[in-house]
């Protein structure tokens, strides 16, 4: 058995805050949704920071400084840093900085983030294509328009190594799932052809900027997720907490493929300051609470009662046991609709 297969959400028997030393925090969808902190938020995170648990915010939004991250953060009563801030702008401007000369001009399009990014790591942003860029990158930019989407296609025609901070197709906001850098990325793939380096969650580049700065030794990645937090977490072999408050539907959650199965499931952040409780093997089925969830055919059964979550714990054992390597695509639809999910 491949030991790298998740067969259910595991149990932790102490708070998360307590076993972990910090906590990887995605942002949008996790700690806000636009410019709204999510509900528990602040409050969990401030706790589990006065029991001694370092909080650093990984996000793949390259559009913002992490000093302008930190200043909404501190906004929401969560006191914050920049150096708390850990954002794919940077993890590609390293990654860019690796392979170009240091002086060398980079046409960025996105936001003031990736331009202070690139600085950092003295490199010069530029606005054309015609600019000799030694190198194109693109970055989330709510503002983002045809003209700069263009700029970065001429580029990538005339052979600039091309990059991207991240490749999230979608983002969420106040009023619902909006594009993200991905779909503006798969623009200029549509109009130039070939593919970015990327630097992003889940690509190794940004977990390793995310441990050079923080220092962690037991990092639990918190998200919202599977294909971004979740599958960043296993390719650098930590632990991960999903959290149902961003884009994820339980649904997703069951037919989650091995590198998108979390390590711990809960409602929002307020699992950071509780234990995780154990999944156990039953009957052929498996039990969390007072549930007991099994795979009987193409679909899954749940029965018992108790708290939703240990019901949706349940079912990810019996989804993800089943589907072994690949992905439950039976039917979870009544079993969901049990624990009102």
């Amino acid at each position: 058995m491949n030991e790298r297969i998740r067969r259910q959400p595991d149990g932790c028997e102490r708070a998360l805050s307590a076993a972990y030393d910090t906590a990887l925090l995605d942002l949008d969808g996790v700690v806000y949704a636009g410019g709204e902190a999510i509900a528990y938020a602040v409050e969990s995170l401030t706790a589990a920071r006065d029991g001694g648990m370092h909080l650093a915010y990984v996000t793949n939004n390259a559009a913002r400084t992490p000093q302008a991250v930190a200043d909404q953060l501190t906004g929401f009563g969560l006191p914050t840093g920049p150096d708390d801030v850990i954002t794919s702008a940077q993890a590609v401007a390293r990654l860019i900085s690796e392979q170009v000369p240091r002086g060398a001009r980079v046409l960025a399009v996105g936001g003031e983030g990736l331009r202070v990014a690139l600085r950092e790591r003295g490199l010069e942003p530029v606005a054309s294509a015609d600019d000799d860029p030694a190198a194109v990158v693109q970055g989330y930019d709510p503002t983002l328009d045809w003209a700069r989407l263009a700029e970065a296609a001429y580029a990538v025609q005339r052979g600039v190594p091309w990059f991207a901070s991240n490749t999230d197709l979608t983002i969420p906001k106040e009023r619902g799932i909006a594009p993200g850098n991905g779909a503006l990325v798969e623009v200029v793939r549509i109009a130039a052809g070939g593919a970015p380096q990327v630097a992003g969650k889940p690509q190794p580049p940004m977990h390793r900027e995310t441990v050079l700065r923080t220092g962690a030794k037991r990092p639990l990645v918190i998200g919202d997720r599977l294909d971004t937090d979740i599958e960043g977490a296993y390719n650098g072999g930590v632990d991960s907490l999903l959290v149902l408050t961003g884009v994820t539907t339980a649904a997703e959650l069951l037919a989650a493929p091995p590198q998108h199965r979390p390590t711990y499931v809960d409602a929002d952040l307020r699992g950071v300051l509780q234990p995780q409780p154990p999944v156990t093997p039953e009957d052929g089925g498996f039990r969390c609470g007072g549930w007991r969830a099994e795979a009987a055919g193409d679909a899954l059964v749940l029965d018992g009662d108790g708290a939703p979550l240990d019901g949706l714990r349940a079912l990810c054992a019996a989804a993800w046991t089943a589907a072994g390597d690949g992905s439950w695509e039976g039917d979870a639809g009544k079993a969901l609709g049990r624990i009102g999910r």
